[in-house]
């Protein structure tokens, strides 16, 4: 058992550390997930009008939403030149549409006649035409002779182009930015692909579900950048889950990004000294925590068939290695090379503001929290699985979005497998969190110093731009 104590005195849990765990791994680690860095950036309290006021949302939206790159669609969701997907941001509402076949443009959807939205929809179109007068704009954002042109000698075609969102590209994602002085899409990520290393372009859309919540959409994303709620809000998980463990890799000067590893296969401290190694297996598999074939699917052992430890072996290993034997029997992909890491642990990416992707070598799932209109107190949570196809060449389409009911619950969906569950449990508190910050007499929130450390980091990157 070890305290690790950065250079500012952050207490660190004690145990085996992340890296611990993965020197003990079967196979060679990524460079990537080598990486250690949490910089102290401080310990006061988030105010809480951030979560609450209406002012504070309307001001959001013109610091942050109409000036940062975020994730709007995906490039497969439009292959051919005239597709296009609505993404729609606090009240902004844009058409990403391919152009040509090596282009994609994201236009403001809105008819520069009376307002009337272009498309409330994706599709294929061979121009935009709004439905109110007919006004319309071809596929490069020009614009048409207007209906009854005799009526309008004040309107100059040429100078009627659709107003434009600056598009980029990244590993098959497409991103937009609505500022046309922003800074490129490559330098604002900063050394983030550096360390996610996963070949997102390389996998399909196999899921997508969406849910409104009855919360602000950072108080949806905070509770799924920390394990430290994994004691109270999770706690079937503890004995093969090492919460407490967790790494969270946060820099002052890559404002941008940050990272939380957690280690699966292994028991929380909180447990780890009543949980045997055969303990961590077996309730690894009756909490039903294990996809087969990164397809959303829990993975179920037969009765009786639970493979033995070896001797000086680990839960950690041999589940490991049962990930690569379900792979090779669903995947054409080779995994026997494959670190224990990749196949096993839940390793959390955040690019701001809301770009939240799982890096590993199975299923890769995205988070994607963003707000509903400019309400406060009301949120859109999304889950995106990634998939890698069965067959080289193989690729299904993308799977469209699915908006859950109110009154459904994640678990109601079985695609989600173990994550359904566990998701409820979450979204149990979310509701309450924003009804006590608008009671708590306290005029801020209070945050650990490391196992909340991403929170703090994305508030202050917020901050940064609020205040620019």
């Amino acid at each position: 058992m070890m305290d690790e104590t950065s250079e500012l005195g952050t207490a660190r849990c004690p145990g085996p550390s992340v890296q611990d765990y993965l020197d003990r791994d079967s196979r060679p680690v990524p460079a990537a997930l080598r990486h250690v860095n949490n910089d102290y950036l401080g310990s006061e309290d988030i105010d809480t009008t951030r979560f609450t006021s209406r002012d504070w949302a309307e001001r959001e939206m013109r610091q942050v939403w109409r000036r940062v790159w975020q994730f709007a669609c995906l490039e497969s969701e439009i292959p051919e030149v005239g597709d296009h997907e609505i993404y729609e941001i606090g009240d902004d509402s844009l058409i990403i549409v391919r152009t040509a076949p090596d282009e994609i443009r994201a236009y403001v959807n809105a008819c520069l006649h009376r307002g009337r939205k272009l498309r409330t929809g994706g599709g294929n179109v061979g121009e935009f035409r709004c439905p109110f007068h007919g006004f319309a704009w071809n596929l490069d954002g020009t614009m048409q002779t207007p209906p009854c042109a005799w009526d309008f000698p004040h309107v100059e075609p040429e100078k009627y182009a659709l107003p434009e969102a600056k598009v980029a590209t990244w590993r098959g994602f497409v991103f937009i930015n609505m500022d046309p002085y922003a800074e490129s899409f490559e330098s604002y990520r900063g050394t983030f692909d550096d360390y996610y290393i996963w070949p997102l372009q390389d996998r399909y859309k196999s899921l997508h579900i969406a849910k409104v919540l009855p919360c602000n959409w950072k108080i949806t994303q905070d509770a799924f950048i920390e394990s430290f709620h994994v004691i109270a809000t999770h706690p079937q998980m503890l004995p093969w889950l090492a919460d407490a463990n967790s790494q969270y890799d946060v820099m002052a000067d890559q404002p941008h990004w940050n990272r939380m590893i957690n280690i699966q296969g292994a028991p929380s401290p909180h447990v780890a000294d009543s949980v045997t190694e055969e303990d961590v297996l077996e309730s690894f598999y009756d909490s039903r925590a294990f996809y087969a074939a990164a397809q959303g699917r829990d993975l179920v052992m037969p009765e009786g068939e639970l493979p033995g430890i070896p001797a000086g072996g680990t839960a950690r290993q041999v589940l490991a290695e049962r990930m690569r034997e379900q792979l090779a029997a669903t995947s054409a992909q080779d995994y026997s090379d494959t670190a224990d890491t990749e196949l096993l642990d839940a390793i959390n990416y955040l690019l701001f503001p809301n770009f939240n992707p799982w890096g590993g070598a199975k299923s890769n799932i995205i988070y994607r929290f963003r707000p509903n209109g400019l309400d406060p107190d009301s949120c859109i949570a999304e889950i995106i699985f990634m998939s890698a196809p069965k067959q080289p060449g193989e690729v299904p389409p993308p799977a469209a979005i699915r908006w859950v009911p109110e009154d459904m619950l994640f678990a109601d969906i079985p695609e989600l497998g173990v994550l359904g569950p566990v998701f409820d449990q979450d979204c149990e508190n979310l509701p309450y969190v924003q009804q006590g910050l608008k009671t708590m007499r306290k005029p801020g929130i209070t945050l650990a110093n490391y196992q909340e450390s991403r929170i703090r980091h994305f508030n202050q990157t917020l901050d940064q731009w609020m205040n620019k």
